[in-house]
Formats: C-alpha cells, structure tokens, sequence
C-alpha cells in the first residue's frame, strides 16, 4: 500500500517527474492527462512551465523545438484519444458510478462550459484542470464534427503548449534562479487554477439559472 501512495507522489512531483523521467515521461504524461479519463489528477499547466523552465536553465537537456514539438504532439493526440473515447463509449462511461478516478459530476462541469462558451470550450479548457481532460470526452459524446474538433483541438494546444512551456523557457534562461523557488510556482499555478474552475462554473450555472428564469416567464 505504502508503494502505490509513494506511486501517486511521485506522478504529482513534476519537479521530480522532470529531473528523473525527462522529455519521455512528461510526454506520456501530457498525453493521460489530454484525454483519458482516469488521467485528469496529473499534473499539466505547471509541468508545461516547469519542464519549460528546467530547459531554459538546461537540467533537462533538451532543445525547446523538441520539448515544444513532443508535448504539442501529446496533447493533440491525447485529446483526440478522448474525442473517440467519448464518440464510441460515451453512453458507457456516463452509465459508469463514481469512482476514485471517475465522477459523474466532471462531465457535468464540462457541460456547463460547452453551454456558455461552446466549441471555444476546447481552447479555454487547455487551461483549465479537469475540464481540459473531459472537454474531448464530451465532444466525442455529443457527436461534434471531428472537423471542427480537431481545428479548435489544434488552435487550443498550440496556444496552451507554446504560452507555458515558451514562457517557463524564459523565465529559466533569463532568471536561473527560479529553480529554486519551483514549490511556490507549483502552488500559485493550482491557486489560479482552481479558483479559475470554480470561478467558472459558478458563472455558468448562475447565467443557466438566468436564462431558465427568462424563458419561464
């Protein structure tokens, strides 16, 4: 029991994922953490700043082409994973009861976000824990065309991957000092994170009431 716990620290370690897995370990993750359902407690915005960091001060050694090439891949690819996943099993996993890994009330999240910003919903999600990895899985459920998907999919990852991991490559270049300050980077990027969520699906529920109340009169 005591491996699995020390398993699941160190998934959450990107500091430690970076150091000791390198390019091919955040890839994989990246890839999870994009589409497969189980995947969305790893982490992802700040492993992108992070690794980007850890380049620009050169302890993963790394060119950023390649670093900005294999993540890009990854979350395009793990999001179209989660596209299909949501065409061809979606009915299976809405019928799915909550688990560890599962909840039935993040595929409603996601919906509040397609219900205020629609398909753009792909592009704000690379940004947002949790919605980011069930906003491909809902696409693929509500049968969006696979067209459209894999511009915003495209638009929203090359965005997502170039502002963290280009930014996190600058700040490491410019200001080598700021490996020593990664716990404090980790714990702003899940403060923003988390109130962004919350913050986001509170507007969206209030203007859903909104418009019901509207209608009804």
């Amino acid at each position: 029991m005591n491996q699995i716990a020390e398993f699941f620290q160190y998934l959450l370690n990107s500091e430690e994922i970076i150091r000791t897995g390198g390019l091919v370990l955040i890839t994989l993750i990246i890839f999870i953490e994009n589409g497969v359902f189980f995947g969305f407690f790893l982490p992802g915005d700040y492993l992108l700043f992070l690794s980007g960091v850890f380049a620009g001060t050169k302890i993963l050694a790394v060119p950023l082409w390649l670093l900005l090439l294999c993540i890009f891949g990854a979350a395009v690819v793990g999001s179209l994973v989660g596209y299909l996943t949501g065409r061809y099993f979606g009915d299976r996993l809405q019928n799915r009861p909550d688990s560890l890994f599962f909840k039935k009330k993040y595929i409603e999240t996601t919906r509040e976000y397609f219900l205020k910003y629609g398909s753009r919903t792909l592009i704000v999600a690379r940004f947002l824990p949790i919605v980011r990895t069930f906003a491909p899985i809902l696409s693929g459920l509500i049968r969006m065309d696979m067209r459209y998907f894999m511009l915003y999919n495209v638009i929203g990852g090359a965005i997502w991957v170039v502002s963290l991991v280009g930014g996190g490559y600058y700040f490491g270049e410019k200001f080598p000092w700021i490996v020593d300050y990664v716990h404090y980077i980790i714990i702003f990027f899940l403060a923003v994170t988390t109130f962004t969520v919350i913050r986001g699906y509170i507007n969206a529920r209030k203007e859903m009431k909104q418009e019901k109340e509207t209608v009804s009169e």
